[in-house]
């Protein structure tokens, strides 16, 4: 088991499909592998934290994002939507699938500077 946290922030969305996909990818694998993983969804991903939504999801080649997401959240993973990209969406923590939170830059911040944490952004 690693004593490392990873903070993943996924940039992109069905914008940019291959780079989404892999920010969850390393996301489920960290999880599967005994890393604690918190995933923060920015951007047009934000969308992939409301029910059904991951499952619109196409990507030749890729694991299915509900699978991976499913085995982040399973695996004890984090995942959070940006306060900003939520407000400018329309997004609610109501609206959003079981596992998954709101939060803002602070709480961004204070995960990516902690001890022991590698950060990437895709």
């Amino acid at each position: 088991m690693s004593s490392k946290k990873l903070v993943i922030k996924v940039t992109a969305g069905a914008d940019a499909p291959e780079r989404c996909s892999q920010a969850f990818t390393v996301a489920a694998v960290a999880v599967a592998s005994g890393v604690e993983v918190s995933l923060w969804l920015t951007g047009e991903s934000s969308w992939f934290a409301l029910p059904g939504r991951a499952a619109e999801f196409e990507l030749p080649h890729a694991a299915p994002l509900p699978d991976l997401i499913e085995g982040i959240l399973a695996g004890g993973g984090v995942i959070t939507v940006c306060t900003q990209c939520a407000a400018r969406r329309g997004i609610e923590e109501k609206d959003l699938i079981e596992g998954a939170r709101i939060a803002g830059a602070q709480v961004f911040v204070s995960e990516v500077m902690a001890d022991g944490v590698q950060a990437l952004v895709y």
